[in-house]
């Protein structure tokens, strides 16, 4: 069995870290890996393939710095000349980005099976170029792979059970890399402040907007002044804090690799993020998490109370999280599965 797979962006490379690691010890599986190029910095792409051992992508399309459409055609295009000399049984992709949505029109149009890792998500929210993606590339994959069992039910609200498609719950493979690399991450920089709240920002729609983006600095700002704010710093993020003149006191640093990212989620006091993976991860580590958007696809976080969504126009961010930074919650759920999501995936893809 001969499985391309696509990726693209950092939250993919954590994906793609452990089921690789379970495509190796697997016989009869042959693994092509073709990185589209849409993260390009050093730090946000190079440093995970390395220390994370993820094995050396096969094909380095190098598609980034474009519009929507012009991005995800020119990969259309190429990831199409790969699979036409692949030949694959199945095409691999994950999550919601353009490398995803790309990567599966390409091989369906050559009548080549896909595989969609986090299937069923959704936010809801149209607006959303992720949202977008993921219910694209859900409508036209043959095996939908699912973290949890609301995007199982999600999925059945839209129909699927009256599509051609395999629908499985097989938790959430990020859950898998979480608690493998936890045991060799790395410990934190010494010049990282004790008794830290950890931040990361770098969704469009808040960096965008000139508004939002100084409202949540601000925000961060005021908690930096009871509680430490540790923000790795996205570089599109930094050019538009110069671009909109927005300042800051807290601690920046430069964009981590996923070992040195464990290592700040385990030793902060809370996580506060746009992101859709840190969510997820900040439960992991049984850290609080405040989340600066109006929608989540995790709605099961919301759901269990470890996770929290804050409106980014509103004035009282930061009393937000002051407020609730010391309840004691309840981590104790397995709603991301058993950690054995790769297995369980590969297991799938043989039979199918």
């Amino acid at each position: 069995m001969k499985i391309v797979t696509i990726i693209g962006a950092r939250p993919q490379f954590i994906k793609a870290a452990s089921l690789s690691r379970e495509i190796l010890k697997q016989e009869g599986v042959e693994e092509i890996i073709v990185h589209t190029g849409q993260h390009f910095d050093a730090n946000m792409s190079k440093i995970f393939f390395d220390e994370m051992q993820i094995p050396k992508p096969h094909y380095n399309l190098a598609i980034n710095s474009l519009g929507h459409g012009a991005m995800t055609g020119r990969m259309m295009e190429e990831i199409e000349k790969v699979l036409l000399t692949e030949k694959p049984d199945w095409l691999l992709v994950y999550g919601d980005t353009n490398s995803t949505l790309a990567g599966a029109l390409a091989a369906k149009k050559l009548h080549i099976k896909v595989a969609h890792v986090e299937a069923g998500l959704r936010s809801f929210n149209m607006k959303m170029p992720e949202e977008v993606n993921r219910i694209l590339t859900d409508r036209i994959s043959d095996v939908l792979f699912c973290p949890t069992q609301q995007a199982i039910d999600n999925l059945e609200k839209e129909g699927y059970k009256n599509i051609d498609c395999k629908v499985v719950n097989v938790g959430d493979i990020m859950y898998d890399s979480a608690l493998f690399f936890s045991t060799l991450s790395k410990e934190n920089d010494k010049r990282i402040p004790s008794n830290y709240v950890l931040a990361t920002v770098h969704r469009a729609e808040n960096t965008d907007d000139p508004i939002k983006l100084k409202n949540i600095f601000e925000a961060l700002d005021s908690i930096h002044k009871k509680f430490p704010v540790v923000l790795p710093l996205h570089p599109r993020t930094k050019k538009l804090l110069e671009v909109h003149s927005v300042s800051t006191q807290i601690h920046l640093i430069e964009p981590v690799g996923y070992l040195e990212m464990v290592s700040l989620i385990k030793n902060s006091k809370a996580v506060i993020t746009d992101s859709g993976g840190l969510q997820k991860e900040a439960y992991f580590f049984k850290k609080q998490g405040f989340t600066l958007r109006d929608q989540t696809e995790w709605v099961e976080l919301i759901a269990a109370g470890c996770n929290q969504l804050i409106d980014v126009l509103s004035d009282d961010i930061s009393e937000i999280v002051l407020n609730d930074i010391e309840k004691q919650l309840d981590f104790s759920k397995e709603i991301y599965g058993d950690g054995n999501t790769s297995g369980r995936i590969i297991e799938v893809l043989r039979v199918s």
